[in-house]
């Protein structure tokens, strides 16, 4: 099978303006297309941003998001044959998530995807996602994930399990978590012998500062592209020989055991 080309996407979100932050998107997903990118990867919650009193206030609902609102990406996706994953909050009615909608060439948008851990004051406005998800572009299986979900081991794991060449992670990280940051994507790909993605809001968005570092990870863990604070694109291919040469090396996820038995202190 042939590698599939990715891009990690950064940029600074407006705070609660959909508009401009669709704009920004769909000029995202066309740099990444230009790129040669089949897919493309943006921040959490990016059409809203990720600032406090917006997440807690009004929201776009799945009708909204998955409407005439996603058009500019839309058209983006359909004019570069780019399949683009962008950061969204939802409104729901009974519930609030953290989410990712994925648009797709032929002009389909679906909330793909619900965060499943979520972090801090998250915890009082949204509710958790209850499953995993996988996207398959161009016969390649992809495990999504949001922010906090790549700091649980397992997370990528079942993404790996159930046969993810790699996987995309929408996030925003905080300014000061930089190791943290590069060490949980970078782990999360050595442990499982896949690449992981990885997509920062960057710049200021209300009263937060983010800290970008959008990434590739390679099966080792080491960066293939990387971005700084900048706004950008940071492209690159996942191989799924090197993946199956890497596990082949390294045998972690087919020596996983699913339970370790009681504990004895001695």
């Amino acid at each position: 099978m042939t590698p599939l080309r990715v891009a990690a996407a950064q940029a600074a979100a407006v705070p609660g303006d959909l508009a401009a932050n669709v704009a920004t998107a769909a000029r995202l997903v066309r740099r990444a297309g230009d790129a040669g990118a089949r897919v493309v990867v943006l921040p959490e919650a990016f059409l809203v941003g990720y600032d406090a009193p917006v997440l807690a206030g009004p929201l776009p609902t799945p009708a909204d998001a998955t409407g005439p609102l996603l058009d500019p990406v839309r058209e983006a996706c359909r004019e570069t044959g780019t399949t683009a994953l962008v950061g969204v909050a939802l409104d729901r009615g009974a519930t609030r998530t953290l989410s990712l909608l994925l648009a797709r060439p032929d002009g389909e948008v679906v909330a793909a995807y619900d965060k499943q851990h979520l972090d801090g004051d998250e915890k009082q406005v949204f509710t958790t996602g209850d499953a995993g998800a996988s996207v398959r572009v161009d016969g390649h299986e992809l495990g999504l994930a949001v922010c906090y979900d790549a700091c649980f081991p397992e997370h990528a794991r079942a993404a790996a399990t159930d046969g993810a060449l790699g996987y995309l992670v929408s996030a925003a990280w905080f300014r000061g978590g930089e190791h943290r940051r590069d060490l949980h994507h970078a782990a999360r790909a050595v442990e499982n012998g896949s690449y992981v993605v990885m997509a920062g809001l960057t710049g200021r968005c209300g009263s937060s500062e983010f800290s970008g570092g959008s990434a590739v990870h390679d099966p080792e863990g080491r960066p293939l592209a990387r971005l700084g604070t900048e706004e950008g694109v940071a492209v690159a291919d996942l191989d799924p020989a090197v993946v199956a040469s890497t596990r082949a090396r390294h045998t972690m996820l087919a020596d996983h055991r699913a339970g370790l038995g009681g504990r004895r202190r001695v």
